[in-house]
């Protein structure tokens, strides 16, 4: 599996992860059944799904207004992301 996933341009660039870095692999690995290390990989992984799923209903369901509901996964994606990549880059070496 590991063989068909898209390398990250910015880590084979500059050297670097990116925000988004383990996210591929969280996928798989929650499709493997391995949720602990699947969160671990990449700790915006479920909330991340979540917000697909809001989007996903979004167009499905259009009786409804999820726009609340997406914006305020986007803004827990975005701040666990960012807190993760800051722990992962100065903290944890």
């Amino acid at each position: 599996m590991e063989d068909l996933m898209l390398p990250c341009l910015n880590k084979s660039i500059f050297g670097i992860d990116c925000l988004g870095c383990g996210t591929q692999r969280a996928i798989v690995l929650i499709g493997q059944g391995e949720f602990v290390k699947a969160f671990y990989m990449f700790p915006a992984i479920y909330t991340l799904l979540l917000f697909f799923g809001a989007v996903i209903l979004n167009f499905i369901d259009l009786s409804r207004n999820y726009h609340k509901i997406m914006i305020g996964l986007a803004i827990t994606n975005a701040f666990i992301m960012v807190a993760s990549y800051i722990l992962k880059m100065f903290f944890l070496t």
